[in-house]
């Protein structure tokens, strides 16, 4: 006849509870706090425009609505500019891990030539800049004014990132590469073959910073790019945000005082406009972030400390 375990392990157990309900809820409020202002965002521009312009809607959705969607991704030039945001995302991103993998691994290895030195210009980047000016003539006379490449080759070598990758391969075993180096593999081979498939963790923590920048990006448009064709959608969103007013006037001037009347509830205001272009600007992220949120941590911490 079995009977019920009473000793330390049982009381240790019963006293840990009190301390996981106040954990759980604690992370739960914390959780609540940093996803209300997303979610108030999200309701806000599906529900009605004229009780969403007085500060009503904060629980639920009042009156729901797409129409704000509807006008705002019809606005003239938001294709084209979601292109060029998708395309400098992509390409931008792809190569920013692949440098970062390249010359993180190449830092570690003894064979470079001055490596310390290659290394410490790198990192001195990181504090020290020449100034705006003498970057964007160093831009302008590279030709990449107007060119859609400069959204993707000065964001390229991230000292940061070489960092966060050099330490994490250095956390990993010496023997890996010995081994290869035994069969004859030579350097690129050990790179892509060896290295790079064991940097997932770290590569996958590169790509979201990589990707969130050049997402959000639009200051580099703002100095180097009058092209309308190669706005990002950041950019042509923050021009409709700053036109938020007289883009309101003139969608009520085009329904008509009827329209109005009618339709005062999916008439644009600028709350309104100001609420759906944050939601189009934050959603994407918000939506590829899980994808990499599991490796985000682990690469964090494997890339911070070595061994």
């Amino acid at each position: 006849m079995t009977t019920m375990d009473t000793g330390p392990h049982w009381r240790h157990a019963r006293g840990d509870i009190p301390f996981a309900i106040i954990n759980y809820a604690g992370f739960l409020l914390f959780a609540l706090v940093c996803g209300y202002p997303f979610y108030y965002l999200i309701i806000n521009s599906v529900s009605a425009n004229d009780i969403s312009a007085l500060g009503d809607v904060r629980l639920l959705p009042v009156g729901l609505h797409l129409s704000n969607y509807e006008q705002i991704l019809g606005l003239p030039g938001l294709t084209s500019s979601l292109l060029v945001s998708i395309a400098r995302t992509v390409i931008g991103t792809g190569a920013t891990v692949l440098a970062s993998a390249f010359l993180g691994f190449m830092f570690t290895q003894e064979r470079l030539q001055n490596r310390s030195l290659w290394y410490r210009l790198v990192i001195f980047t990181m504090y020290f800049n020449a100034g705006l000016i003498p970057v964007y003539v160093t831009i302008h006379t590279l030709g990449l004014t107007n060119n859609f490449w400069v959204y993707i080759l000065p964001a390229i070598v991230q000292p940061f990132n070489i960092i966060l990758v050099k330490t994490y391969v250095e956390s990993l075993p010496q023997s890996l590469q010995e081994a290869a180096e035994l069969d004859g593999a030579g350097i690129v081979t050990i790179f892509f073959r060896i290295m790079l498939p064991n940097m997932t963790p770290i590569l996958a923590t590169v790509a979201i910073f990589s990707a969130v920048a050049q997402w959000n990006s639009f200051q580099d448009t703002l100095l180097y790019v009058t092209d309308q064709r190669l706005y990002p959608l950041q950019y042509t969103l923050y021009t409709y945000l700053n036109q938020a007013n007289s883009l309101a006037q003139a969608a009520q001037n085009a329904q008509g005082n009827l329209g109005a009347i009618v339709s005062a509830a999916t008439t644009q205001t600028p709350t309104s406009i100001r609420m759906t272009v944050a939601v189009i600007v934050v959603l994407p992220i918000i939506f590829v972030y899980p994808l990499f949120q599991r490796y985000f941590v682990k690469g964090i911490m494997l890339g911070a400390v070595k061994g």
